[in-house]
């Protein structure tokens, strides 16, 4: 088991007029080697709860635990944690300040202790695993495009070795095929790695296609946990939350609505194109 939240709650500016409870008694484990995504409305906390996992902010009551020791103990070593535990915000391509792509992805790395060696072999396997080119390395950042950009972004990340990596919208902006180049590499990276990581996502499409398990959060709570097909059985009290299904869930209710006997469950284009190839055939066979 790697991540352990137990009954965290976090308030915003406490015993004042501007007061808010952005998470409200969360428990959840993410083990080793799982794929998680987690959706929210705005407001609905999933910021401030992936916030909790490197310690960035300490939770008003409740414990994080990372390996089963408590990351907020007195003498525990929180940079050791945030080194375990990577997190790329939204939009992170704002965080590249050096002159050229190799030595931005060497920062991490360096202020590690690496020597100079080490830095550059890191640098040069995290940017091989997001799919960066190896002729823009010695690049200014500033002169590439936004997918090139947040794949750099991310290998900083990747660079320090995390056994953990936490990602909030890293497509945010991006157009359909540079979203799904970057999240292919995500799902690859996983499986090559093993490591954990944790998507948070507005793309309902997006968390359907790669993860494993999705975690709802609404009004500072978590409302679901569990595998992709049984969070979008709820797609009507997903709908009342302020968000939705993927659109293969709603193709595949109005199907079954018509007659047709589909798998409503089916949360990709493949998963359902399978299901309404064989209801087709199977309506062929009871004709003939």
């Amino acid at each position: 088991m790697s991540i352990k939240l137990e009954n965290v709650t976090y308030t915003y500016s406490p015993g004042t007029a501007y007061e808010m409870h952005a998470l409200k008694n969360v428990s959840l484990e993410i083990p080793d080697g799982q794929f998680v995504g987690i959706i929210g409305h705005t407001g609905s906390g999933k910021s401030t709860l992936i916030q909790h996992l490197n310690g960035l902010i300490r939770p008003t009551e409740g414990r994080v635990l990372f390996d089963g020791e408590d990351v907020w103990a007195e003498g525990y070593n929180l940079k050791s944690l945030r080194s375990n535990v990577g997190l790329v915000f939204q939009y992170p391509e704002h965080q590249l300040f050096e002159t050229d792509v190799l030595t931005d992805v060497c920062f991490g790395p360096k202020n590690q202790g690496c020597t100079p060696e080490e830095c550059e072999k890191r640098a040069r396997e995290a940017l091989h695993h997001v799919g960066f080119p190896e002729e823009l390395y010695h690049k200014s950042p500033f002169e590439l495009s936004g997918g090139q950009k947040r794949r750099v972004a991310i290998a900083g990340v990747l660079a320090m070795n995390p056994r953990v990596l936490v990602l909030d919208e890293p497509t945010a902006g991006l157009d359909p095929k540079g979203r799904d180049e970057i999240l292919d590499q995500l799902k690859e990276l996983q499986g090559t790695r093993q490591i954990t990581v944790v998507l948070v996502s507005h793309s309902m499409e997006d968390i359907a296609k790669y993860v494993e398990r999705i975690i709802v959060m609404n009004g500072g709570q978590k409302v679901y946990d569990d595998v992709p097909k049984e969070v979008f059985s709820h797609y009507r009290e997903l709908e009342a939350m302020g968000l939705a299904a993927p659109q293969i869930t709603y193709i595949m209710h109005a199907l079954k609505e018509r007659g047709m006997d589909v798998d409503t469950s089916a949360t990709t284009v493949e998963e359902a194109k399978r299901s309404i190839l064989e209801a087709l055939a199977e309506r062929r066979r009871k004709q003939c």
